[in-house]
């Protein structure tokens, strides 16, 4: 919970969902549905969560609302990255003009794209499908101070929350751009998974092995400058992106309104592990989209307690996992919603020995 520099800060409440009668009874619908016991797998699994979320047994997930949040990182002054800091505000101009892996995703399924601009080193017009809340041209390299004030953590975190307040929708789609926040996420999930940075940093944007080593030497040395930071918000401030920070007050708000949310990859799981840490029950509203080709992904995953969805080797990022899964969680409410039963179709089930 807020720590003393963050005591003026309100964060939602995410309560408990757990309905045992809801639950019995998606269970038994999905159960009586024309098919052997668990032959739909995974999708099973799935569609008894977004019927938990959206407190349901016939879900509809409406206006589905994928949220690019963007940002540059002082850290990426060490060469944390095989990228230039300027790759950020480009490929922002890019999601913008269509031509990005996700915005070719989210058109082709109907997804609104929103870039939000949370302090990328470049000033835009203001432009269809951008949402300006700039903190700052970037973080302070964390190598040397706190990426963040804790004033600047707050604004981030308001911000977050307030952009989802005013989506439509009851689905948040989580994506991400920028140059060292790979850097990030993996300093996020060492302090607070109390894990050895070895194991969480990976290539990023395509580092070669030798790079790999310098930037893992790099990241030890940013969380022994900040080894006091470990309450979860401390953690943010120092170690942490305007990007994930404003992510993380987006994903505590949509938990709060009970949307489904849909988690990408390594940096979103990050933002993810935070909110958690503030609001355990934001990881009921999960659903995670697929288990990156980032190396320290895994434990992510496993400190979010998540299955994926997809499983392809991706690291891309920018959300175009979460747009490749979204048609898992629409075919998923429609076979709760429209799939007969065996009474209904008039089909014998199993015998019973």
């Amino acid at each position: 919970m807020p720590t003393a520099p963050f005591a003026d800060l309100t964060l939602p409440t995410v309560p408990d969902l757990t309905e045992p009668v809801l639950q019995s009874d998606l269970q038994h619908l999905i159960d009586q549905k024309t098919k052997p016991l668990g032959a739909l797998g995974q999708l099973e699994a799935l569609a008894l969560r977004l019927g938990q979320i959206l407190g349901s047994t016939q879900p509809t997930l409406q206006a589905p609302q994928l949220v690019v949040f963007a940002a540059d990182h002082g850290l990426a002054a060490r060469g944390v990255s095989a990228y230039p800091s300027d790759v950020t505000w480009q490929m922002v101009q890019n999601f913008l003009a269509g031509g990005a892996a996700v915005s070719v995703l989210a058109r082709q399924h109907g997804i609104a794209l929103t870039v939000a601009d949370c302090g990328v080193r470049h000033d835009f017009a203001p432009q269809p499908g951008l949402h300006l809340c700039k903190i700052a041209p970037g973080t302070a390299d964390a190598s040397t101070a706190p990426a963040m004030t804790a004033a600047q953590c707050t604004q981030a975190l308001q911000h977050g929350m307030a952009l989802v307040r005013q989506l439509p929708g009851n689905a948040l789609l989580l994506g991400e751009m920028g140059i060292g926040n790979t850097s990030s996420a993996a300093l996020l999930l060492a302090r607070l998974g109390q894990l050895d940075i070895a194991d969480c940093t990976g290539a990023g944007t395509g580092l070669d092995e030798p790079a790999i080593q310098r930037k893992t030497t790099i990241l030890r040395e940013v969380l022994l400058r900040h080894e006091a930071a470990t309450q979860p918000l401390d953690v943010l401030a120092a170690l942490g992106g305007f990007e994930i920070a404003t992510m993380v007050g987006a994903v505590l708000q949509a938990a709060a309104e009970r949307r489904v949310i849909l988690v990408d990859g390594f940096i979103t799981g990050a933002a993810v592990l935070v909110a958690s840490r503030l609001q355990p029950h934001v990881l009921q509203r999960c659903v995670f989209a697929h288990r990156s080709g980032e190396r320290g992904h895994a434990l992510m995953l496993a400190q979010l307690h998540a299955q994926p969805l997809l499983d392809l080797g991706l690291r891309l990022g920018e959300g175009s996992g979460a747009a490749l899964a979204w048609p898992l969680l629409v075919s998923a409410c429609a076979i709760l919603r429209d799939m007969a039963s065996f009474n209904a179709a008039g089909v014998a089930q199993r015998d019973t020995i």
